[in-house]
């Protein structure tokens, strides 16, 4: 089965639409309600996406299928990221989803709703991804990554382990170092940078039916003041940076595609040591 969007028509192989997609339980504003931030998304923000997912894919080494899909409400996004997971079966391409979101702060499973220290007008969405609380916004390269990770034999950790070391190559090229750091999921800006220990990316996964959805966040160009309202990813006074900060002018989707393609290489590399085809039966947590 492989996966197709058509505007108009369900979404994934006339299974799920995102309409019918569930917004899960859980995203409801809750408390954050009474001071207007709960989530909401409007028609026009459906029909926008899918537009963008109705437009030719490209292939990637790895056997990736990617798609370029604008800025995005994250609401309908991340409804179009469950009904695909839902509906995709044992030879649907894996697939990688560019995009930027309008503002937003989302929480994960397990968040602690105290780090959201003042949203004020930006929306806070409980969301089923592990890890903290995150912002998304305009300026920022979000790749949501789509993969099956029994058919690949990755296991998660190597999975988020792969992640990183792609967005580590993306910032190498762009002349920035990037650095792991131990329990701490995400990117952090290396020595000799002045903003050394600034956290520059984000990640956070959901694993469903041994596949995974969300995915990756790259602050490239953008208002970076709204992270100040939050902990970011749970850790008190963690300051946050951008490309643009250090120096690096760049666009978003230019940021997110050399992602994507260092990823995809990682893939394929892996993929060749192991003796499969790209995609093939050959499988790598959260900020």
């Amino acid at each position: 089965m492989v996966a197709s969007f058509h505007p108009g028509s369900p979404l994934v192989d006339g299974k799920a639409s995102l309409a019918d997609a569930p917004g899960p339980a859980s995203a409801s504003p809750g408390a954050f309600a009474a001071r207007g931030t709960g989530p909401c998304a409007t028609h026009a923000d459906e029909q926008a996406l899918r537009r963008a997912l109705a437009q030719p894919a490209q292939t990637l080494p790895g056997g990736f299928v990617l798609r370029s899909l604008g800025l995005q409400s994250y609401l309908p996004t991340w409804r179009a990221m469950r009904a695909f997971t839902d509906a995709r079966g044992p030879d649907t391409p894996d697939e990688i989803w560019l995009l930027e979101h309008l503002p937003v702060y989302t929480l994960g499973q397990a968040a602690d709703p105290s780090h959201v220290l003042d949203p004020g007008p930006i929306p806070v969405v409980p969301t089923d991804r592990g890890g903290q609380v995150s912002y998304h916004g305009p300026g920022q390269a979000v790749v949501y990554c789509l993969f099956d990770l029994r058919r690949r034999r990755w296991m998660v950790r190597e999975t988020v382990q792969r992640l990183e070391e792609a967005v580590i190559r993306t910032l190498a090229r762009h002349g920035v170092v990037g650095l792991r750091r131990p329990s701490a999921p995400g990117v952090y800006v290396g020595a000799p940078h002045a903003r050394a220990g600034a956290k520059i990316s984000a990640l956070g996964l959901k694993v469903r039916n041994g596949c995974t959805y969300h995915g990756v966040s790259i602050n490239v160009d953008m208002d970076l003041r709204p992270f100040a309202g939050i902990n970011p990813c749970g850790y008190r006074g963690l300051e946050s940076v951008d490309l643009a900060t250090l120096g690096v002018h760049a666009l978003p989707d230019a940021v997110a595609m050399c992602f994507a393609t260092e990823l995809a290489m990682l893939a394929e590399d892996l993929e060749l040591a192991q003796g499969a085809g790209p995609g093939g039966h050959s499988q790598l947590r959260s900020s």
